[in-house]
């Protein structure tokens, strides 16, 4: 079972780059229930072996790329993530103390804490995109404007997963202009 989430886990995490424009140091939210990846309901049967599978199919990829990964805690921890302290450090965030584990603060918080690096845990972050295995309701963490993402994965495990990125708000109105195609010319008009 558990290497079937981990294969899950790494054609959902290629589809989702394939069909994303992440670049290396952006951000990526993810949460993960392990309750649901096994058919369970969301925080009643934390399985820390489920979240070290999906990590070694999500995680590989993402390193690869030099996308770092987000791994939100569950509500024990106020949704507060796990990310690696390059990050923080690159983006400005402050580590707080505290470790997860995997009944305060979630089996794949708890998975990537013993993984990375270096982990810190932060308070919140506004990444650039997400993925959320179970209902884990990421959307907090995401930059303003998210855009849903349709995948033909729609589940791992037994966990239905939702994905979204975001771009940049289009402010102005409809005399704005959100893409140079051609140079424009700053004269009055004869």
């Amino acid at each position: 079972m558990y290497d079937e989430i981990t294969l899950q886990g790494k054609d959902l995490i290629n589809e989702f780059l394939s069909k994303t424009n992440l670049k290396q140091g952006d951000l990526l939210v993810i949460g993960c229930s392990t309750s649901e990846l096994l058919g369970e309901q969301i925080g009643s049967h934390s399985a820390y072996e489920a979240a070290e599978a999906l990590f070694c199919g999500l995680y590989p990829p993402l390193k690869e790329q030099g996308i770092f990964l987000a791994a939100q805690c569950c509500e024990h921890l106020n949704r507060a993530l796990v990310i690696e302290k390059e990050a923080a450090e690159r983006y400005g965030y402050e580590p707080v103390c505290v470790v997860p584990q995997p009944k305060a603060g979630g089996s794949f918080a708890t998975a990537c804490y013993r993984n990375f690096k270096a982990p810190v845990v932060v308070e919140q972050i506004r990444a650039n995109a997400g993925i959320d295995i179970g209902g884990t309701l990421i959307g907090m963490h995401l930059k303003p404007v998210a855009v849903p993402l349709r995948l033909k994965q729609k589940t791992v495990g037994k966990a239905s997963v939702l994905c979204a990125y975001t771009r940049a708000k289009l402010i102005g109105g409809e005399r704005a202009i959100y893409e140079v195609k051609e140079e424009i010319s700053l004269e009055p008009n004869p």
